[in-house]
């Protein structure tokens, strides 16, 4: 019977020359292929001595590194399920994710042993042990008497690999259940979409707690034997440095507008260059054609979630599905992929006709089965006929190019009016001297709510927020124009770089009341 266990699909995709270098770090550190295969299967046989119970969850809350990269494919490889958690979450936050979960094992860093360890005894872990960012702690100390030969557990495509709590901004955070099945066959579409191949090298910037690096970054890297230049955190000089010998960026937007402010980056740092993929947060259109003009290079922008993965991606070669179309537009996140089913539909649940703001729902094997112990959310979550309500508001062209306008929370509904923020700041981020903008609304006594615009003026630019709501006036429908503009230093982000609107909201709050 076939074994659906992802590392085997993963492990498949190593070369032949398992000596070959598989991880170069920005240490100076170089790791083999041979060395994740004997490293994963040395902690695999460990976790496997502790005899826990099936399908465990293992939360691991540790600085980036190579061994969290074989902790990962150990967990993997032994059946259990990984749980990978923000170093930067508190002992408050911790204590909720240990709490929900119930994991048997947690791996924290050597500093927060103390912390951590006592809050997960108290929920009832049976083991807390250490890894830190420097090769040392007690999981390597343990692991390291076991043997560097392992069978992958048998798994079915079903079974769960990996729960990833979602950035929630409301409520309390939710963990999506990613299966084996779920995760194998999103790699498996991107291998081929995004065109990896024999030669690619991956530079590996992003941080490996969520989807974005954790997954799409690794999977593609693994799956297509490509070796990987790793940076312990984002340094926009080692990374410019770094293109001289690889094929291919995963980035945020902010990864871009930090490379883009080095004079060093120009068409010939990115000669060897193959694909520049950025998600996670929108890119503004202008950082989108600065880098066009820059590099000679179009960055491909696609959408995903924690709970599906990849959904869309705008075209790395031409779509026959779409008449093989190639343009990747800014703005855009591209087409559904292969196997993904989307639609955007009304409040009632009707398909809108082509580019109609609606709600975006989606099917396809890459879709989670639920959120950890929610049945009730699970039910709300999905319709009647299978498809995942994403939350997110779009429109869907008729070429078939997705475009996201905003969160379904974000929506503005002013005086019965409904005003998508994404389309406000497009204007102003068009107005001369503003870098970056976000729109949120607050509730006001006559029209429910109204727009607050947040605003991050270019360097040497001396805006004012009176005038920014005067220029617009004329561009947009008098219902849509924001009545409170307030100029910031810098906007709130996650650690994925998209914008916290829901502390923007409670400073919107504030700000209107005292208006």
């Amino acid at each position: 019977m076939h074994n659906a266990n992802l590392y085997q699909a993963l492990r498949e995709g190593f070369p032949d020359d398992l000596q070959r270098i598989a991880v170069e770090t920005d240490q100076g550190l170089a790791y083999s292929w041979s060395d994740l295969e004997r490293g994963s299967a040395m902690m695999a046989n460990w976790i496997e001595s502790l005899t826990l119970p099936a399908s465990s969850r293992i939360a691991v809350q540790v600085e980036k590194s190579v061994e969290v990269l074989m902790l990962y494919l150990a967990t993997l490889r032994s059946g259990h399920v990984f749980l990978p958690l923000n170093p930067a979450y508190q002992a408050a936050e911790m204590a909720y994710f240990i709490g929900n979960a119930e994991p048997a094992l947690v791996v924290c860093s050597p500093e927060k042993f103390s912390s951590v360890s006592k809050i997960a005894f108290q929920s009832g872990t049976t083991y807390v042990v250490t890894l830190d960012d420097q090769r040392t702690g007690s999981l390597l100390q343990r692991a390291a008497h076991h043997s560097d030969l392992h069978t992958p557990v048998h798994r079915q495509p079903d079974d769960i690999a990996a729960i990833i709590y979602t950035s929630g901004t409301t409520g309390r955070s939710k963990g999506a259940m990613l299966s084996h099945g779920n995760l194998l066959s999103n790699a498996s579409v991107l291998n081929d979409y995004w065109g990896w191949q024999v030669g690619d090298v991956l530079i590996h910037a992003l941080p490996i707690f969520h989807v974005h690096g954790l997954f799409v970054a690794i999977h593609g890297a693994l799956l297509s034997g490509s070796p990987m230049c790793w940076h312990s955190r984002f340094d926009p000089a080692r990374v410019l440095a770094d293109m001289s010998r690889a094929t291919v960026l995963m980035g945020v937007p902010t990864f871009y507008t930090r490379l883009l402010a080095l004079p060093g980056l120009n068409k010939s740092a990115c000669a060897g260059m193959r694909l520049f993929i950025s998600g996670s947060a929108p890119m503004l259109v202008d950082t989108f054609v600065q880098w066009q003009e820059r590099t000679g290079h179009t960055v491909l922008e696609r959408y995903g979630m924690s709970e599906t993965v990849m959904l869309t991606s705008n075209p790395y070669r031409a779509d026959p599905r779409f008449g093989g179309a190639t343009e990747r537009i800014g703005g855009s996140v591209g087409f559904a992929l292969p196997s993904v089913d989307l639609r955007i539909v009304s409040a009632a649940g009707e398909p809108l006709p082509r580019g109609e703001v609606g709600s975006i729902q989606v099917k396809g094997p890459n879709v989670f089965a639920g959120y950890w112990r929610m049945p009730e959310k699970n039910a709300q979550e999905f319709t009647a006929d299978g498809y995942f309500i994403t939350g997110d508001m779009g429109t869907l062209d008729d070429k078939g190019y997705v475009r996201i306008v905003g969160r379904s929370k974000d929506l503005i509904i002013s005086g019965g009016l409904n005003v998508y923020p994404a389309e406000i700041e497009d204007v102003l981020n068009n107005l001369p001297g503003v870098a970056e903008s976000a729109v949120v609304g607050v509730p006001h006594a006559d029209f429910g709510e109204v727009g607050f615009a947040f605003v991050l003026a270019r360097p040497g630019s001396a805006l004012q927020a009176d005038h920014l709501l005067q220029s617009l006036k004329g561009r947009l429908a008098n219902f849509k124009l924001p009545k409170y503009c307030q100029l910031v230093p810098e906007l709130p982000r996650n650690a994925m770089g998209k914008v916290q609107k829901n502390v923007l909201r409670e400073i919107g709050k504030l700000g209107s009341d005292t208006n």
